[in-house]
């Protein structure tokens, strides 16, 4: 398939982009810690009822210029230890108040560069884990690391815990980009690390890169790809450049350097997307790419994707997601709920009263209905409102009237022949999925785009 150049450039419009339902935008500061207790014990009964937890790590050895994530620069061993008994307490209280016979599918560390604290702090909360919750047998139990702080030994010493899938952030494989943006690269050849990591059993080796930075050009950047592809990872992920300097103000610094406008940003995408799909990998949801066979490509095919805070996942290992240090949200069938973003604060707020909330959301029955059929759109590229109805006992013309379901909204995607509509489903072709964010946007009855509210969906 080639690019349709002038249809990416024509829906490049600001937008959500849908990890949840409704966007973190919509999160408030009227929720309590009680709130939360509240929801917990009612988890207990919603679906799904497999368990995801989520530890977030907030700090980095060096801040990148391009990051958008709650971090902090400190090397400071004495927070890391205050912050992970914090965790720990966290991971108690929770777990006290959550259904035994409940089994974890999912277990994901982000940051931040959760692989730049000592590793026998992991190790504690990952025992920690153990003694509190019962695992699927085929439990995803997966970290984000930094290859610039990764020697192979530690990739032994997460084998031992249970990790069994790595994410090395590469972001280019170029260090005048690098260098440009602030990053580290990488310590050791990727290539020694992805065979480390086979030598270890693990289950899956993803690489993530980044496009739209400054300095990158399309030859540049293809040399980064053609590298990836040579590696040979499961996964292979190639974000978009989120430029938000309104949120993160540290962004502005690339802003001297030049970063790449649309049409720039354009090429280097439909570089990577035409080398990647030449090269036997195929397109998941957003920017994602995998290799046939994984798990993501199989549950693509068979319309059993599923997408959180953490990224794609197979409806098989989704669960309610349980969030624990600074920042980390609880991702839950019933509401969001937000940890503060203080580091120093939410050590406090735990040790003073075991709870950290400083915001979130409640969702409706009908916000659940809309987030079926967004995450459906974003996911599956297919939506049966049928099928949608019968997960929450009703028909698909009442689901049609909780999303707002206007077909003069689908009009322009028609006309471009990007989906097709057949009674009461709804199939997006590959044309389609490069713009799947505008087209999840009509089945949302809430939206209201502001100036610098969302990303530009390119």
């Amino acid at each position: 398939m080639r690019i349709r150049k002038d249809l990416i450039l024509k829906y490049n419009q600001p937008g959500p982009r849908y990890t949840s339902y409704p966007p973190a935008n919509y999160f408030h500061t009227e929720v309590t810690a009680e709130d939360y207790k509240e929801a917990l014990v009612s988890s207990n009964n919603e679906q799904p009822q497999k368990i995801s937890l989520y530890v977030h790590i907030p700090f980095c050895p060096r801040l990148c210029h391009f990051c958008g994530c709650n971090t902090s620069g400190s090397q400071n061993k004495a927070l890391f230890r205050n912050y992970i008994d914090a965790v720990k307490k966290e991971i108690n209280n929770v777990a006290d108040l959550l259904d035994p016979s409940r089994k974890v599918s999912q277990i994901h560390w982000g940051g931040g560069t959760p692989n730049s604290i000592p590793l026998e702090l992991v190790k504690e909360v990952m025992d920690l884990f153990s003694s509190r919750f019962r695992f699927e047998e085929q439990a995803e139990i997966a970290m984000e690391c930094s290859p610039a702080y990764l020697e192979l030994e530690h990739i032994d010493q997460l084998a031992a815990m249970g990790f069994n899938r790595l994410s090395l952030g590469i972001q280019d494989f170029n260090e005048e980009v690098l260098n440009i943006v602030n990053r580290d690269p990488a310590k050791l050849p990727v290539e020694d690390l992805v065979k480390r990591m086979k030598q270890n059993g693990f289950a899956g080796v993803n690489l993530d890169l980044i496009y739209g930075l400054p300095g990158q050009t399309v030859d540049n950047f293809r040399l980064s790809i053609e590298k990836a592809i040579e590696i040979g990872p499961d996964r292979l992920v190639t974000f978009s450049y989120a430029h938000v300097p309104w949120v993160k103000k540290a962004q502005t610094v690339l802003e001297k350097v030049g970063i790449p406008d649309a049409q720039e940003k354009l090429a280097l995408m439909e570089m990577a997307y035409d080398l990647l799909t030449e090269n036997g990998y195929v397109p998941i949801g957003m920017d994602h790419y995998a290799k046939p066979g994984d798990d993501l490509q199989k549950a693509l095919v068979e319309k059993n994707l599923h997408r959180n805070f953490q990224g794609y996942c197979t409806r098989e290992t989704t669960g309610q997601v349980y969030g624990f240090g600074s920042s980390s949200i609880a991702q839950l069938s019933n509401g969001y709920f937000q940890n503060t973003r203080s580091i120093g604060g939410y050590i406090d707020s735990i040790n003073q009263n075991g709870w950290a909330i400083e915001r979130g959301y409640r969702v409706t029955e009908n916000e659940k209905i809309i987030r079926s059929v967004i995450n459906e759109v974003m996911c599956n590229l297919f939506v049966d409102f049928n099928e949608v109805g019968q997960w929450y006992n009703t028909d698909a013309e009442k689901v049609k009237q909780i999303v707002a379901y206007d077909p003069e909204k689908l009009k322009p995607f028609l006309a471009d022949g990007l989906l097709e509509i057949n009674g009461d489903t709804l199939s997006i072709n590959a044309d389609g999925s490069l713009v799947v964010r505008n087209i999840a946007m009509a089945f949302d009855p809430q939206l209201a785009v502001a100036e610098n509210q969302y990303s530009k969906t390119i």
